[in-house]
């Protein structure tokens, strides 16, 4: 009777909210694959937009090795992890998608800048952005990525990712964490290498003479400015004034 009248009233079943909770929760094991996944897809969205937008290809890469931009892969993890709850919703995956996206974007702006000493992108050219670091149009493509990433990208590589044996599994787990923190660890030390060299380079041709260390010589032998400059084609140093002046038209 008891569960005939929950039934009548709406009310969800003990197995109905086993089976909502299933379906709304995430498999933390799964985290690498869509960081992985995402950042490659992430990665060909802005080449193309880039393209779209400025008639050239151009490298938009965020990590030395491989073809990732890691802001598409935190921001999915992210959007994963605290939207999948609301994945029946369309609307609400836009609206929360929009807001959470650029809460991200803005503070891995100011984080990425600590880290790299570097800004990896600038919006002061849109309408409408704060401080350069986020803009209107993006929050929008954050809204529309969220409803796409949850709606269709999601149920697919889970199944796909389902497919490989549990030890495989693993064992490629640990392998794409360790790649992926000596990755990163390579790309601090290359971009503060290529900035130290701008820096003492634009002060030099300012009269301000200022000898190179010899761990930048290291540096610059296994990340040279040619290399740097191709992966890396928008990094800025700032002068006194603040003023960007991009690495590219001092090296």
């Amino acid at each position: 009777m008891k569960q005939n009248w929950c039934l009548e009233k709406g009310v969800p079943t003990k197995v109905e909210k086993n089976e909502l909770k299933q379906k709304n929760s995430v498999d933390y094991h799964m985290i690498i694959w869509y960081f992985l996944i995402f950042s490659i897809l992430g990665l060909i969205l802005e080449t193309v937009y880039g393209y779209l937008t400025m008639g050239k290809w151009e490298s938009r890469k965020g990590l030395i090795i491989g073809p990732f931009c890691p802001i598409y892969g935190v921001g999915a993890v992210i959007f994963i992890l605290l939207l999948t709850r609301y994945q029946d919703s369309k609307m609400k995956l836009f609206v929360l998608g929009a807001f959470l996206g650029t809460i991200i974007e803005y503070v891995l702006s100011y984080g990425l800048e600590a880290l790299y000493g570097n800004r990896f992108w600038d919006y002061s050219y849109t309408k409408y952005h704060l401080n350069g670091r986020v803009s209107l149009i993006y929050s929008v493509f954050w809204g529309l990525l969220a409803v796409i990433l949850i709606k269709v990208f999601k149920p697919w590589i889970d199944k796909q990712v389902q497919k490989i044996k549990g030890t495989t599994k693993k064992k490629l787990e640990i392998a794409l964490y360790t790649f992926f923190v000596i990755n990163a660890m390579l790309t601090v030390w290359a971009i503060n290498g290529y900035t130290k060299r701008a820096y003492t380079a634009y002060e030099n041709k300012n009269g301000i003479y200022v000898e190179e260390e010899k761990s930048t010589k290291i540096n610059e032998r296994l990340f040279n400015n040619n290399r740097m400059e191709r992966i890396f084609p928008n990094l800025r140093i700032y002068d006194e004034e603040g003023n960007a002046i991009f690495i590219r038209d001092i090296l």
